[in-house]
């Protein structure tokens, strides 16, 4: 399949862009610049394309962002330190990103004339993003095959939805990602801040994994302490 991933520059979308690499045909990523506090991903995204040697569309929806308020993401909120499986880490959503992202996606593959859209949504976001769940995969996959009728056939493709994130370090390492080479951190300083729930998450997948973490966090240790503060994770 000639597929286009989207890609942030996550450790996500990086180690499936690895993949596609690998298993099928590249054809380019896509990556959005929302607004997002931690825009610097960007870059990480860039660096992927470029190593890959794929093109690489960047597609400003700053203006959209602007309205989809209430996220940590996107205004001065503070992002706050936990696990992902907590409540509080809801304030991280925005309303409707993956939909919008992989509408203009969708749209982008028709026009190149591709045949798969790649999109790293995995089960340790169902809890707290909806449109990261399988049965929105599956909406979302239906409503374009509607809308795109008889002009293109594109299928979604995501390997990873019903996996967790230590899956996705397993089929990274596989594929040679450098991990070092990705960002994931929703604060968007000089070094991965080790609290957000994403950095807790990325630091968890890793051991889960038993693959060396290369990435260097201001505080390497705070994920222990969210790990035994979670009920549903203690023991892991």
């Amino acid at each position: 399949m000639k597929t286009i991933v989207i890609c942030s520059g996550g450790l996500d979308s990086v180690s499936l862009a690895h993949k596609v690499a690998a298993e099928h045909t590249l054809h380019g990523l896509v990556s959005f610049d929302y607004g997002q506090r931690h825009r610097k991903e960007l870059d990480f995204a860039a660096a992927c394309a470029e190593r890959l040697s794929v093109r690489h569309d960047i597609i400003d929806i700053r203006s959209i962002g602007a309205s989809l308020t209430g996220s940590a993401l996107t205004e001065d909120i503070d992002v706050p330190d936990g696990h992902y499986a907590e409540e509080s880490m809801k304030i991280t959503v925005v309303p409707n990103r993956n939909a919008i992202m992989l509408a203009i996606g969708f749209g982008v593959a028709a026009a190149q004339k591709v045949d798969a859209v790649a999109t790293a949504v995995h089960g340790g976001d169902h809890f707290i993003y909806p449109d990261c769940r399988p049965g929105f995969i599956t909406a979302f996959e239906v409503m374009q095959r509607h809308a795109l009728e008889g002009y293109a056939d594109i299928s979604l493709y995501t390997p990873f939805v019903n996996g967790s994130k230590a899956d996705i370090v397993t089929d990274g390492a596989y594929h040679h990602t450098p991990f070092a080479q990705t960002w994931s951190c929703y604060k968007g300083g000089a070094h991965h801040c080790g609290r957000c729930g994403t950095c807790v998450e990325r630091r968890e997948a890793f051991h889960l994994a038993g693959v060396n973490d290369p990435t260097v966090y201001e505080d390497p240790d705070f994920w222990v302490e969210a790990i035994a503060n979670d009920p549903n994770k203690a023991g892991v």
